[in-house]
Parts: structure tokens; sequence; C-alpha cells
């Protein structure tokens, strides 16, 4: 029975940025693909076309799926924040998107701040 000698590691690969490489590669990489033969199709589709209406409709459902078990069954840190707070964030976040649709930077940030807050003032020690 004969040993089988390791292979060494490839000397550039095997120092302190593996996992920028690993990252560009296997996370970075496939979804820009995508990202851009979407850009690339998306010049042939009219605006409001029936497909791109119903790619608008899955997407939000989607989204709205995503903050719904978000606010429901939170993870981690997230579920120590009582559930009252967290539907109060999300309504401080919907009340500043339907008085102007334009702000949606300003409804994300605010509702971060209600949450952010509250957190703090009710669990703060």
């Amino acid at each position: 029975m004969t040993a089988t000698a390791i292979t060494p590691p490839i000397a550039w690969l095997d120092g302190p940025l593996w996992p920028y490489l690993a990252l560009v590669l296997f996370a970075v990489l496939p979804t820009e693909i995508w990202r851009w033969l979407a850009v690339a199709f998306s010049r042939r589709i009219d605006a409001d076309s029936p497909a791109l209406e119903w790619v608008r409709a899955v997407a939000t459902a989607l989204l709205a799926g995503i903050v719904a078990k978000l606010i429901v069954a939170p993870p981690g840190a997230l579920a120590a924040v009582p559930l009252a707070l967290r539907v109060g964030a999300l309504t401080v976040t919907l009340a500043i998107m339907l008085f102007d649709r334009r702000r949606v930077m300003l409804a994300v940030l605010a509702g971060e701040a209600t949450l952010i807050g509250g957190a703090y003032w009710l669990l703060a020690p």
C-alpha cells in the first residue's frame, strides 16, 4: 500500500485574501451575469407589457412575504424586539410611502430609526 502525497496549496490562493476571491467568483459573478442579461433583454420589452407587469407582481409578492416573515417570525436579535414595535416601524414606513412614493429612502430610514430607537428605549439596561 502506497501513501498518497498531499497536493501543496496554490500560493496566491492560500493567503488572507482568498475569501474575497471566493466571494467574487461564487457570489458576485453569477449574480452579475443575470443582471447584465436582464439589462440586455429589457431593452426589447415594453414597460407596459403583461410579462413585465407579472414580473413586478411576483417581485412585490416576494418582498411582501419576506417583510411579513421578518415581522411575524423574526430571526436572531430581532426576535427580542416586541411585535408591536416591529409593526409600528412598518406602519411608519408605509405611512411615508403612502404620503409620497418618491421618498423611498426616507421611508426606509424612518422605519429603521423607529425600530432601532424603540428597541434601544425598550431593551436598553
